[in-house]
Order: C-alpha cells, then structure tokens, then sequence
C-alpha cells in the first residue's frame, strides 16, 4: 500500500522568504468544516505531551515533538521560514547518526535536510499529503558545501536535478558514486522502513548495487528527482502509530521497476484534474484534537 501523496515536482525547490510572517487567525477554528491543515499549520510550537507519532504517515498528527537544530557538524537545515524541522525523537536521533555516517561513506561534508514535520505534526498547508507524525524527512541530493549556509542560501538555493528531461535515467555527470552511498547509508539503518526515489534514480542504483539486502527499501515514486524520502518504522511501544506495509521482498530490479517507464507512466493521458475535499478533524484520529489544545 503505497497510501502516499507528496508534492508536486517543483515543490521541494519552492523558494522560502526572508521575512516569514504568521498566518492570519482563523474567523471560526473550532468550525468542524475547517480544514485540519489550517490548525496544524498555525501551531508554532510543539504539544507539551509525552512524545507520540499518532495514526499514520499521511493521516496523524505528533505530540512532544522536537526540532532537529539547524545546524549539526555534518547537517544544515534548508528553508527555515517553513518550520518544519520538527519529528518525533526518533527521528531527530536517526538524522543526528546517519548524518556523519552518510559523510563519511560519502566523502561529502555532510547533508542538507529539508522538510520533517511541523511542531505538532498533521495535514500541511503546502507542500506534502504525508509528513505528519514526525517520521519523515526529506533529504536533499545535493552535497553540503564545507562552509554554513547564510539564511539568504537557505531559503533560495535550489538542489540539483538528477534525472534527464526524458525521465528514462540519471544525469550522467551529476549523478555519483556518493549519491548511492548518501542513499546506502540511510537503507541500512534498522529505524527505517522505506526510501523513495525518482524511478530513473532507482535504475541507477540496480545497476550497481542490484541483489544488495538493502535495495528492497528503496523505492520508486514520482518526482524526488532532487531528494529522496526518508521513513521511519513506528518506534517500539508507540501504539497509537500505523506502520506502512512492508516492502516487497526481492531489490525492485525487477519488471515492477520497468512499469515506470512505461508510456502509461511517462506519457499519461491528460484527463481533468481530480480534487478531494481538504481533510478534516473528524478524519484524523481523536488524539489529534488533545495535540492541538495542549499548551
């Protein structure tokens, strides 16, 4: 069950803003019609409550989350005026270790992580379906320069593209033997259950590390052709947390792997855009309402 919709191509390179201002208050919030990401996206600060990813990745919400600093000594944290470099503990722990390991078995200073979650999780304003308990996290494929990052960089630098206009493969020239270990590094950590990919990244990838145990996390996806996701198990006694099924068994190098680039997926029909209504309280789980009050 894939159960995923994240952003549109272009968003993860949306710029940010120098000068964030807070969104306006909201006429009537407690309106059982008002849309679930308009409260989540107006909480600044985390629940005072027990550390809980709550439901599920694209459906849920987070209490006592925490922020992952912006700065670490192999990280730096991109588009702060989004606020969203928040996740549960166990996600902050696994970005603090993966970071150096990634550098080393890289040879790149270290890693630009973009998007987590925000302060107390949910349905997100822009950008993402999923990202909501604080087990998310997207990193850049873009190396982190040996220097900080100004805040003017942060909020403007785009990440490289890796996929050629054709959507059939990588771009020779960009793409390197370090981005496969970036992504190496991140599926052989026990905490996480899948990673997506551009499909032409994956194709990358099976060339060189086909038959490898830990290829079968790696996953195919639209977009992500300038980072890649990162999703964690539920952490161990979080019982109010719904894991994703598992991944297939075999390293996806397979005829599941050719679908992608099939006329189907590459050249769809052009038919009218689907719209759903946005999600609603009553749509997450009932603790949700008890992260949003907390103080």
């Amino acid at each position: 069950m894939l159960a995923l919709i994240l952003a549109p191509p272009a968003a993860a390179q949306e710029k940010g803003t120098l000068n964030p201002r807070p969104l306006p208050p909201l006429a009537n919030p407690s309106d059982p019609k008002t849309p679930a990401k308009e409260l989540f996206g107006r909480a600044r600060e985390p629940a005072a409550l027990e550390a809980e990813p709550i439901g599920f990745y694209s459906k849920g919400c987070l209490a006592g989350g925490v922020a992952l600093p912006v700065n670490g000594t192999n990280w730096q944290v991109m588009r702060l005026s989004r606020n969203r470099n928040w996740g549960h503990p166990a996600l902050v722990a696994f970005l603090k270790r993966f970071a150096p390991a990634a550098a080393q078995a890289s040879g790149w200073p270290g890693i630009l992580i973009g998007d987590m979650s925000q302060p107390r999780g949910g349905p997100m304003i822009s950008g993402h379906a999923s990202h909501q308990i604080g087990l998310d996290a997207d990193i850049w494929l873009t190396p982190m320069p040996a220097r900080d990052l100004s805040r003017e960089e942060r909020e403007e630098m785009s990440a490289a593209d890796m996929v050629r206009e054709d959507r059939l493969d990588v771009i020779s020239d960009v793409w390197t033997p370090g981005h496969l270990a970036v992504v190496r590094a991140a599926a052989e950590d026990p905490a996480v259950q899948r990673i997506f990919v551009n499909a032409a990244i994956k194709r990358a990838m099976c060339r060189v590390a086909a038959g490898e145990s830990w290829m079968h996390k790696v996953r195919p996806y639209y977009s992500h052709n300038y980072h890649f996701h990162v999703r964690l198990f539920c952490p161990r006694g979080a019982e109010s947390c719904k894991d994703q099924d598992p991944t297939p068994t075999g390293d996806g190098c397979d005829s599941s792997l050719a679908w992608w680039f099939s006329d189907e997926v590459l050249h769809p029909r052009k038919t009218p855009a689907k719209s759903w209504p946005p999600m609603t309280m009553d749509k997450l789980p009932s603790e949700c309402r008890e992260v949003l009050k907390s103080e």
